[in-house]
C-alpha cells in the first residue's frame, strides 16, 4: 500500500503502548491495531488529529507515501 502509518515508531520512541494510545485518544484497541498494520482504507481527520495531539506529532509524522 503506498500510505504506510507509522505508528509503531511513534509510540516506541514515546514509550508508549497501544494500549495506552487507545484510552488517550478514544478509540478501539481494535481500530488502532487495524491502522497500525496498514489494514485501513480511511482515517477521519478527528481521529488523525486525536493521534497528532497525543503523540504531539505533525500528521505528516504518523503517515508516509511510498509511491508506487
Amino acid at each position: 500500500m503506498p500510505v504506510q502509518v507509522n505508528l509503531d515508531e511513534l509510540l516506541k520512541a514515546r514509550g508508549m503502548s497501544l494500549t495506552e494510545l487507545s484510552e488517550k485518544v478514544g478509540l478501539t484497541l481494535a481500530n488502532l491495531s487495524i491502522l497500525k498494520t496498514g489494514k485501513a482504507k480511511a482515517i477521519r481527520f478527528s481521529t488523525l488529529e486525536a493521534l497528532c495531539r497525543v503523540l504531539n506529532c505533525q500528521p505528516g509524522d504518523l503517515l508516509r507515501y511510498s509511491g508506487d
